[in-house]
């Protein structure tokens, strides 16, 4: 069959259908309301390569990172030795992977004996075992944080139905059924999208979907690079802060350097402060995600397939040693506390560019909460990532109460959270009037959630940020409303810092609130029907 435009739309548009499936499938076959609710995964299609043509659109910073993923597994054991059942898994955050919580699997799809591509998913599980149930905010190493799967092959059938690498995980978890559910799902988003990936190979032949691949890499290379072009040529610098470590009060700078050379994009973190001792490290490959995820958000519309054709133009590298590419064994757990400011970086260096394309600061926090329980069959773990306020955009006011930009999870029904954890009760959940900062556009509100503690024997943990620096507005924007983290108990209000392990008492209630995304323009330039408006709704203060 002769490759026209209308067959080379076709394909394309086929295996975007098919990774959308793919994420379809790994969501309802999940255990975890992190991933059956939250739809904290992601998934892709890989050609024989290891480049990633499409992807299911759920979480960015999973996204742009599997092929940085797969990299080194097919380093290690080239395509040529592999075999019908085999598959690679890594977490390695030291080989390319994110945080040990992310596990990526990659299945191999065959097609009359020859390697046609791969399939991949990315689950966040709830629990990989490590020191700590949850979220583990004390980790000194990434050991502490979870076991690690270094980039490395086994068959199915032999390994993990019911074998030796399943009976490990199994082992070394703390909730079982649901770390070796998830995985199991990840196994049936993989091969679904292997058995789309055959069915249009028996239709157009493999040689056809070969080259349909390479097109759709080539056709994001051209799109992404035209833009680029527009931009004017020059280097524009810009920084972000986390607020504290964890353990001082003394901000960890992220310092960026954006340069436009023609249509090439070099995006350097050089002179970013030093990696430390808590988990706010940031590994490279989600230092590289959330820098593209950001460039290719300002530059491209949704036209353009988000595959590692962009990749080819847009180079990043931060320094050895620095929070966004630490030394092993640094733990990274909350490794996306960096990647938001990452992204925030890179926003803020292309506003300089092209003013009109880029956002405000949003919240852009993610902020898990963990409540964990032993009970009588075990472990209980609760795992929530709640967002806040975009930032305002130069044409509209930011969205009110979603998660932030690089996570983009859902939130889980207040009804499943009571049906699978009978620890906790759901007491408030409601935005926050006037948290967006004002401006020409006003940045989005930040929400509250507050759970009522209904048994002894409750962990809290979680890792935040924007406690005391909010995020900024620009273009005279102003600021949105910092977040808070509050326990009442017996009458008195225990302010908690914004990273931290607590220990509760029944009929404790723990109150979140979220921050506001910034403001974009002038509070005067504000149109007076969007203020009333406002208004009439119970949004503003």
């Amino acid at each position: 069959m002769t490759r026209s435009h209308i067959g080379q739309a076709i394909i394309t548009q086929a295996l975007l259908a098919a990774a959308h499936e793919m994420g379809v499938k790994l969501i309802r076959s999940a255990h975890s309301p992190i991933v059956r609710e939250a739809q904290d995964c992601s998934a892709a299609i890989i050609n024989s390569s290891g480049q990633v043509v499409a992807q299911a659109e759920l979480t960015a910073i999973q996204l742009g990172s599997i092929s940085q993923t797969l990299a080194p597994c097919l380093q290690r054991f080239p395509p040529g030795t592999l075999r019908e059942g085999d598959f690679y898994i890594s977490n390695d955050p030291y080989n390319m992977g994110q945080h040990v919580q992310d596990i990526f699997i990659f299945s191999p799809v065959f097609y009359e004996g020859e390697l046609l591509g791969f399939t991949a998913s990315v689950v966040h599980h709830i629990d990989l075992g490590g020191g700590a149930p949850g979220l583990n905010p004390h980790a000194s190493d990434v050991h502490q944080e979870g076991i690690i799967f270094p980039p490395s092959r086994y068959n199915f059938a032999r390994d993990w139905s019911g074998g030796p690498l399943e009976q490990l995980v199994a082992a070394n978890v703390r909730m079982p059924e649901a770390t070796i559910g998830d995985i199991y799902a990840q196994f049936a988003a993989n091969s679904i999208g292997g058995k789309r990936l055959v069915a249009l190979a028996d239709r157009y032949g493999a040689a056809f979907i070969r080259a349909a691949m390479d097109e759709m890499l080539n056709y994001s290379e051209r799109r992404v690079r035209a833009a680029i072009s527009r931009l004017p040529d020059g280097t524009y610098t810009a920084e972000s802060a986390i607020e504290d470590d964890g353990i001082g009060n003394v901000p960890v700078v992220i310092r960026g350097k954006v340069q436009v050379e023609g249509e090439i994009l070099n995006i350097s973190f050089e002179g970013t402060d030093p990696q430390v001792s808590t988990n706010i490290n940031c590994p490279l490959a989600s230092t590289v995600a959330a820098a593209v995820a950001c460039a290719k958000s300002v530059l491209t519309g949704e036209d353009i397939p988000f595959n590692d054709g962009a990749a080819r133009v847009i180079n990043v590298d931060a320094p050895e040693g620095s929070v966004l590419n630490p030394r092993r064994p640094a733990p990274v757990r909350a490794r996306l506390l960096a990647s938001h400011r990452v992204f925030n970086t890179v926003m803020k260096a292309l506003g300089q560019a092209t003013p009109e394309n880029v956002i405000a600061e949003g919240f852009d926090t993610t902020t898990p909460i963990c409540f964990s329980r032993i009970e009588t069959k075990g472990y209980n773990i609760y795992l929530e990532i709640l967002g806040g306020g975009y930032g305002a955009a130069h044409g509209s006011d930011g969205c009110d109460g979603v998660d932030c930009p690089l996570s983009n999870c859902s939130n889980i029904p207040i009804e499943s959270i009571e049906m699978d954890y009978p620890f906790l009760r759901v007491e408030e959940y409601a935005l926050l009037p006037g948290s967006g900062g004002r401006g020409k556009h006003r940045g989005g509100l930040g929400f509250s959630r507050s759970y009522r503690i209904l048994k002894d024997g409750v962990t809290f943990s979680t890792y935040s940020d924007r406690f005391v620096l909010p995020a900024q507005g620009i273009f005279g924007g102003e600021p949105g409303a910092e977040a808070s983290i509050t326990v009442l108990r017996d009458g008195e209000a225990i302010a908690l810092r914004s990273k931290c392990g607590f220990s509760l008492m029944r009929d404790d209630l723990v109150i979140v609130r979220t921050g506001g995304g910034g403001g974009y323009g002038s509070p005067s330039e504000r149109n007076p029907r969007l203020t009333l408006n406002d208004r009439r709704q119970g949004l503003a203060a």
